[in-house]
């Protein structure tokens, strides 16, 4: 695959109905810059929003992958996704005129055709990857499922399922490097069984369903009665059962079930945003498990690159010095850690703490190699965040802030004479009732030092 970065050579429009909504849609992908990635363009909403094909955008994956950005949606976007991705498409804009991508058949067949008739153009831009350098894993043990993620030099999937369904058994999937998507995966449609038809409906769903855009399985006998029902349901009178499948006289291969769920894996797994360099193993997966190990991967990779948010110039005047410190926190010398703060909003703050050879604790830790102890960093972070919150009360002067809990507290440098610490303080949720729970973090320049979730009580103090 090329290292450069793709685009469809010109536009490509489909349309159908949405699988769930039932609405008549007409979607058009749409060639798009370098660094673009994918990016739906709601075309029915003024403005016409835009909406990121990001794992960070996923905000429901009952029934499909649904991204939201605004207060706009589009679901069910994992076969178009997967299609453009695995075919080397990085960046597109897709103009869709309704809040859900059309199902076309059930799988990405047609998507997948028009692509590679299309064709791609190669752009300026390197593609971005993410090296594997370690094991990952999710699992949901509950529901049996778990996606392994181990360092390889391509991608690769294996995956497995098994439903304790005698129809389905157990069937395994593979997609390897030169493995052809279009004619291997894409054809795959989805799936349900039989006993979740009924509560889909009641719940308002697959409005668009029917027997031409999805395989029915049937575990049990189904009585007569509910043939009858089934058919005036889905308004096709010939409606028949042949081994396990409703009204579907033949597979279009004999794991197509499994395949459809790596159609799935390949397009949720896309909204990481850059390409994985890993090879996964999978076992029972589905769009929540597939998205939330994005999001956890995506997490990892912000944190082995992560740059201080805020850019301190020390040439500006504090928007607190030391002075106007000393009047809000409890703390003196040699125990306030805080020089300045340099930024502060309503949620977060950015705060400075010069770290020289004069400092008392260096006498002791350690005299011949001056290390500045990690606990006196979740401290001075500490105190930082007590600005913060003590902004919250009129006169922060007469409170005090008590630590109540502390987790995840990671150290990834040491802190020596010499080092400006840049302290970072994020508010994760509204205070309530005098409790903070903040996100700390010290940067030594552009490295992070320290990181830690910090929960806190603000007192006020006894007169």
């Amino acid at each position: 695959m090329s290292t450069k970065q793709q685009t469809l050579k010109a536009p490509v429009s489909f349309s159908g109905k949405g699988l769930h909504t039932g609405v008549r849609v007409t979607m058009t992908v749409n060639p798009a810059d370098a660094d673009t990635g994918i990016v739906f363009r709601r075309t029915d909403i003024e403005g016409q929003p835009q909406i990121p094909a990001l794992c960070d955008y996923v905000v429901d994956t009952s029934r499909g992958t649904t991204v939201e950005a605004g207060g706009h949606r589009v679901s069910t976007i994992e076969h178009i996704v997967s299609a453009l991705w695995t075919l080397g498409v990085d960046n597109a804009l897709i103009d869709i005129d309704a809040a859900e991508t059309p199902i076309m058949d059930g799988s990405a067949r047609e998507y997948a055709a028009a692509i590679t008739a299309t064709g791609t153009v190669e752009q300026e831009a390197e593609r971005k990857y993410y090296h594997v350098t370690e094991k990952m894993v999710y699992t949901i043990p509950e529901k049996g499922t778990a996606i392994i993620l181990y360092p390889d030099d391509e991608f690769s999937v294996s995956l497995h399922v098994d439903y304790n369904s005698k129809v389905i058994g157990n069937q395994y999937a593979t997609f390897n490097p030169g493995d052809d998507y279009a004619a291997k995966i894409a054809p795959c449609r989805t799936f349900v069984f039989l006993h979740e038809l009924e509560p889909l409906m009641k719940m308002n769903l697959i409005k668009g369903g029917d027997l031409d855009n999805a395989i029915v399985v049937v575990e049990n006998p189904v009585p007569e009665e509910q043939m009858e029902h089934l058919k005036q349901l889905f308004n096709k009178p010939d409606i028949e059962i042949k081994s396990g499948y409703l009204n579907n006289l033949e597979l279009r291969c004999n794991n197509e079930l499994a395949r459809h769920k790596l159609l799935d894996l390949l397009g949720d797994f896309a909204l990481l945003g850059v390409r994985i360099k890993g090879r996964v193993w999978a076992t029972r997966p589905g769009h929540f498990a597939n998205t939330e190990f994005m999001k956890q991967l995506k997490r990892t990779i912000r944190k082995a690159g992560e740059k201080p948010r805020f850019t301190y110039d020390c040439r500006k005047p504090a928007l607190h010095d030391i002075n106007s410190i000393r009047r809000m926190l409890p703390h003196r010398p040699p125990f306030l850690l805080v020089d300045r703060i340099f930024h502060i909003d309503e949620t977060s703050v950015g705060g400075i703490k010069n770290v020289t050879m004069n400092e008392p604790f260096f006498v002791g830790h350690f005299p011949e190699e001056p290390v500045m102890p990690g606990v006196l960093i979740i401290e001075a972070m500490a105190q930082c965040s007590g600005i913060l919150v003590l902004g919250t009360v009129p006169d922060p002067e007469n409170y005090s802030t008590y630590f109540m809990k502390i987790d995840g507290v990671k150290f990834k440098r040491k802190v020596v004479p010499g080092d400006t610490l840049q302290f970072e303080i994020q508010l994760l949720e509204p205070i309530r009732r005098g409790v903070a729970v903040v996100e700390g973090k010290a940067f030594v320049g552009e490295t992070l030092a320290c990181e830690a979730i910090m929960m806190a009580q603000i007192v006020k103090n006894k007169k």
